[in-house]
Protein backbone atom coordinates (compact mmCIF):
# COMPACT_ATOMS: atom_id res chain seq x y z
CA UNK A 1 0.00 0.00 0.00
CA UNK A 2 1.08 3.56 -0.92
CA UNK A 3 0.08 6.48 1.22
CA UNK A 4 0.73 10.20 1.63
CA UNK A 5 -0.36 12.11 4.84
CA UNK A 6 -3.45 14.30 4.18
CA UNK A 7 -5.49 15.87 6.46
CA UNK A 8 -9.23 14.30 7.51
CA UNK A 9 -9.66 10.62 7.80
CA UNK A 10 -8.86 9.08 4.37
CA UNK A 11 -5.98 6.77 5.17
CA UNK A 12 -8.57 5.25 8.09
CA UNK A 13 -10.97 4.76 5.09
CA UNK A 14 -8.47 3.31 2.23
CA UNK A 15 -7.07 1.29 5.31
CA UNK A 16 -10.81 -0.50 5.61
CA UNK A 17 -10.91 -0.91 1.66
CA UNK A 18 -7.44 -2.59 1.52
CA UNK A 19 -8.54 -4.81 4.40
CA UNK A 20 -11.27 -5.77 2.49
CA UNK A 21 -9.29 -5.98 -0.63
CA UNK A 22 -7.13 -8.82 0.91
CA UNK A 23 -10.00 -10.74 2.37
CA UNK A 24 -11.76 -10.90 -1.29
CA UNK A 25 -12.53 -14.89 -2.07
CA UNK A 26 -12.03 -15.46 -6.01
CA UNK A 27 -12.26 -18.80 -7.47
CA UNK A 28 -9.64 -21.26 -6.74
CA UNK A 29 -7.81 -20.84 -10.01
CA UNK A 30 -7.10 -17.42 -9.35
CA UNK A 31 -4.13 -16.88 -7.79
CA UNK A 32 -3.93 -13.13 -6.15
CA UNK A 33 -1.09 -11.58 -5.14
CA UNK A 34 -0.42 -8.10 -3.35
CA UNK A 35 2.55 -5.83 -5.03
CA UNK A 36 3.69 -2.74 -4.43
CA UNK A 37 1.28 0.21 -6.09
CA UNK A 38 2.50 2.93 -8.16
CA UNK A 39 3.45 6.16 -6.23
CA UNK A 40 2.81 8.93 -8.43
CA UNK A 41 -0.45 9.18 -9.52
CA UNK A 42 -2.63 9.02 -5.87
CA UNK A 43 -2.36 9.88 -2.63
CA UNK A 44 -3.18 6.27 -2.04
CA UNK A 45 -3.26 2.97 -3.99
CA UNK A 46 -3.13 -0.56 -3.75
CA UNK A 47 -1.88 -3.13 -6.20
CA UNK A 48 -2.40 -7.22 -6.74
CA UNK A 49 -1.51 -8.98 -9.69
CA UNK A 50 -3.83 -12.32 -10.54
CA UNK A 51 -2.81 -15.34 -12.33
CA UNK A 52 -5.57 -17.74 -13.85
CA UNK A 53 -4.16 -21.02 -13.46
CA UNK A 54 -4.57 -24.07 -15.54
CA UNK A 55 -6.84 -27.20 -13.97
CA UNK A 56 -4.72 -29.46 -15.84
CA UNK A 57 -1.48 -28.12 -15.05
CA UNK A 58 -0.82 -25.96 -11.88
CA UNK A 59 2.06 -24.22 -13.25
CA UNK A 60 0.56 -23.32 -16.10
CA UNK A 61 -1.07 -19.84 -16.81
CA UNK A 62 -4.18 -19.41 -18.61
CA UNK A 63 -4.59 -15.45 -18.17
CA UNK A 64 -2.44 -12.81 -15.87
CA UNK A 65 -3.30 -9.08 -14.90
CA UNK A 66 -3.19 -6.32 -12.35
CA UNK A 67 -5.57 -4.31 -10.66
CA UNK A 68 -4.90 -0.96 -8.84
CA UNK A 69 -7.01 0.71 -6.73
CA UNK A 70 -6.41 4.71 -6.27
CA UNK A 71 -7.70 6.90 -4.03
CA UNK A 72 -7.79 10.49 -4.50
CA UNK A 73 -9.78 12.77 -1.66
CA UNK A 74 -9.76 15.64 -4.35
CA UNK A 75 -11.57 14.13 -6.46
CA UNK A 76 -9.59 14.59 -9.99
CA UNK A 77 -11.41 16.30 -13.04
CA UNK A 78 -10.93 12.84 -15.08
CA UNK A 79 -12.13 10.29 -12.46
CA UNK A 80 -15.60 11.78 -11.98
CA UNK A 81 -14.82 10.51 -8.28
CA UNK A 82 -12.42 9.88 -5.51
CA UNK A 83 -11.75 6.33 -6.20
CA UNK A 84 -10.08 5.05 -9.70
CA UNK A 85 -9.90 1.41 -10.67
CA UNK A 86 -7.01 0.84 -13.63
CA UNK A 87 -6.61 -2.51 -14.81
CA UNK A 88 -4.68 -4.67 -16.95
CA UNK A 89 -5.62 -8.55 -18.20
CA UNK A 90 -3.64 -10.63 -20.65
CA UNK A 91 -4.07 -14.00 -22.17
CA UNK A 92 -3.56 -16.37 -25.12
CA UNK A 93 -6.08 -17.16 -27.65
CA UNK A 94 -6.95 -19.38 -30.21
CA UNK A 95 -5.00 -18.50 -33.53
CA UNK A 96 -8.00 -18.58 -35.83
CA UNK A 97 -9.38 -15.47 -33.85
CA UNK A 98 -6.43 -13.04 -34.86
CA UNK A 99 -8.56 -12.37 -38.30
CA UNK A 100 -11.83 -11.36 -36.42
CA UNK A 101 -13.08 -7.81 -36.68
CA UNK A 102 -15.03 -7.91 -33.57
CA UNK A 103 -12.44 -9.33 -31.07
CA UNK A 104 -11.75 -6.14 -29.91
CA UNK A 105 -15.08 -4.76 -29.34
CA UNK A 106 -15.76 -8.57 -27.68
CA UNK A 107 -12.78 -8.32 -25.21
CA UNK A 108 -14.18 -4.72 -23.95
CA UNK A 109 -17.79 -6.20 -24.06
CA UNK A 110 -16.02 -9.00 -21.39
CA UNK A 111 -15.05 -6.25 -19.05
CA UNK A 112 -18.59 -4.00 -19.29
CA UNK A 113 -20.26 -8.17 -18.50
CA UNK A 114 -18.03 -8.79 -15.66
CA UNK A 115 -18.80 -5.49 -14.15
CA UNK A 116 -23.00 -5.50 -15.04
CA UNK A 117 -22.86 -9.02 -13.76
CA UNK A 118 -21.96 -8.09 -10.17
CA UNK A 119 -24.82 -5.45 -10.28
CA UNK A 120 -21.97 -2.63 -10.33
CA UNK A 121 -21.81 0.82 -11.81
CA UNK A 122 -19.18 3.11 -13.11
CA UNK A 123 -18.39 6.15 -14.52
CA UNK A 124 -15.72 7.88 -16.84
CA UNK A 125 -14.37 4.78 -18.08
CA UNK A 126 -11.65 4.34 -20.49
CA UNK A 127 -9.36 1.35 -22.19
CA UNK A 128 -7.58 0.04 -24.84
CA UNK A 129 -8.04 -3.72 -26.15
CA UNK A 130 -4.77 -5.10 -28.19
CA UNK A 131 -4.30 -8.05 -30.20
CA UNK A 132 -0.72 -9.53 -30.61
CA UNK A 133 -0.56 -11.85 -33.87
CA UNK A 134 3.00 -13.26 -33.31
CA UNK A 135 3.89 -15.85 -36.42
CA UNK A 136 7.64 -17.02 -36.92
CA UNK A 137 10.03 -17.29 -40.13
CA UNK A 138 13.30 -18.46 -40.51
CA UNK A 139 14.55 -20.99 -38.11
CA UNK A 140 11.27 -20.49 -36.14
CA UNK A 141 8.75 -21.49 -38.81
CA UNK A 142 7.92 -24.57 -37.44
CA UNK A 143 6.11 -22.49 -34.71
CA UNK A 144 2.31 -22.42 -34.64
CA UNK A 145 1.36 -18.85 -35.06
CA UNK A 146 -0.10 -16.87 -31.21
CA UNK A 147 -2.58 -14.61 -30.56
CA UNK A 148 -2.30 -12.67 -27.75
CA UNK A 149 -5.10 -10.07 -26.69
CA UNK A 150 -4.71 -7.69 -24.14
CA UNK A 151 -7.16 -5.27 -22.27
CA UNK A 152 -6.39 -2.25 -20.28
CA UNK A 153 -8.88 -0.55 -18.59
CA UNK A 154 -9.85 2.08 -15.85
CA UNK A 155 -13.09 3.48 -14.56
CA UNK A 156 -14.46 5.18 -11.59
CA UNK A 157 -16.85 3.03 -9.58
CA UNK A 158 -20.47 4.51 -8.78
CA UNK A 159 -21.96 1.51 -6.65
CA UNK A 160 -20.91 -1.64 -5.92
CA UNK A 161 -18.60 -2.37 -2.55
CA UNK A 162 -14.81 -2.09 -4.44
CA UNK A 163 -14.44 -5.34 -3.24
CA UNK A 164 -16.86 -6.44 -6.14
CA UNK A 165 -14.99 -4.65 -8.73
CA UNK A 166 -11.83 -6.58 -7.85
CA UNK A 167 -14.10 -9.86 -8.17
CA UNK A 168 -15.55 -8.52 -11.45
CA UNK A 169 -12.03 -8.27 -12.78
CA UNK A 170 -11.24 -11.80 -11.75
CA UNK A 171 -14.36 -12.55 -13.77
CA UNK A 172 -13.09 -10.68 -16.35
CA UNK A 173 -9.64 -12.81 -16.19
CA UNK A 174 -11.41 -16.43 -16.22
CA UNK A 175 -13.47 -15.05 -19.46
CA UNK A 176 -10.54 -14.07 -21.48
CA UNK A 177 -8.58 -17.10 -19.71
CA UNK A 178 -11.82 -19.44 -21.36
CA UNK A 179 -12.88 -20.60 -18.12
CA UNK A 180 -16.70 -20.62 -17.87
CA UNK A 181 -18.40 -18.22 -15.22
CA UNK A 182 -20.06 -20.18 -12.44
CA UNK A 183 -23.15 -20.55 -11.86
CA UNK A 184 -25.56 -18.39 -9.86
CA UNK A 185 -25.72 -19.36 -6.46
CA UNK A 186 -22.18 -21.24 -6.16
CA UNK A 187 -19.54 -19.80 -4.47
CA UNK A 188 -16.14 -19.92 -5.32
CA UNK A 189 -13.67 -21.64 -3.51
CA UNK A 190 -10.83 -19.32 -1.82
CA UNK A 191 -8.09 -18.56 -4.51
CA UNK A 192 -4.46 -18.85 -3.80
CA UNK A 193 -2.81 -15.50 -1.91
CA UNK A 194 0.66 -16.18 -2.41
Amino acid sequence: MHTRTLPGNHGADFAKVLTALRDVRVRSDVRLTEVPAPTRIAPYAAALTADVIDPADPEGELATGRFVLLHDPAGPDSWAGTWRVVTFARAALEPELAGDPMLSAVGWSWLTDSLKGRGLAWTAEAGTVTRVVSESFGGLADRAASVEMEIRASWTPVRGALTEHLRAWADLLCTIAGIPPLPDGVVPLPGQRR
